[in-house]
């Protein structure tokens, strides 16, 4: 098996049915409340673009490296079993182009994040996708998320952030002037005994969560 083989398996690929997958230079964001899975939801759209051969940074602002290594060798796992595939002679190859950055919301601001990246790109390493985890978006300046979002277009990158918010309906998630710079916006929350994920903004309908693994599914 190769690495391309795996990507029409991709947990993505229910994601991408509801015709919203983010285009080149386009922000997305996924709220939900603490402890549900926004992490995961974030793991599996950057698996997704390392097995197209795009380079990922993984920004985190609440977890250690270790712990955003755990998450994709986990997904990936779960990914593995479900389809009764075995990818371990791939994991090594499939992660190849991510790098981990953490950082400290206290001391570290979204533009102080554009200059990180627009020094790795000077230093030779790629950008493709980014994935920001763990960041209050209540606490950051509209400037701070534009600048953000202009580099992500400057680049024709793709970013995805998570934000811990309950609400379940676009207009309680972010100030208008924040919601403009994220192309989509989904919510993840419970249903009965499952989860789903629910578009607010761009494509339509949802994509439903595995309850124990947390993958995307059908």
């Amino acid at each position: 098996m190769e690495k391309k083989d795996l990507i029409p398996h991709s947990p993505v690929r229910y994601f991408d049915a509801t015709n919203a997958a983010l285009k080149d230079g386009e922000m997305g964001l996924v709220t939900a409340k603490k402890g549900l899975g926004k992490t995961s939801v974030l793991v599996q759209f950057g698996i997704d673009s390392l097995l197209n051969d795009k380079a990922l940074v993984h920004v985190s602002f609440d977890q250690q490296s270790s712990n955003v290594i755990a998450w994709y060798s986990s997904v990936l796992a779960e990914i593995a079993k479900k389809k009764n595939f075995n990818i371990s002679d791939l994991n090594e190859e499939i992660v190849r182009n991510r790098t981990i950055l953490n950082f400290n919301q206290e001391t570290f601001t979204l533009p102080k994040v554009v200059n990180t990246l627009k020094s790795l790109k000077e230093g030779g390493i790629k950008l493709d996708s980014v994935v920001v985890d763990g960041l209050d978006l209540a606490k950051v300046a509209d400037a701070d998320l534009k600048c953000f979002a202009d580099f992500v277009k400057a680049e024709k990158m793709t970013a995805w952030f998570s934000f811990t918010n309950e609400a379940s309906d676009l207009k309680s998630t972010l100030d208008a002037a924040k919601l403009d710079s994220f192309a989509t916006v989904a919510h993840l929350a419970n249903e009965g005994n499952s989860l789903s994920l629910t578009l607010l903004k761009n494509g339509s309908g949802k994509v439903n969560l595995d309850a124990k693994t947390l993958l995307m599914c059908k």
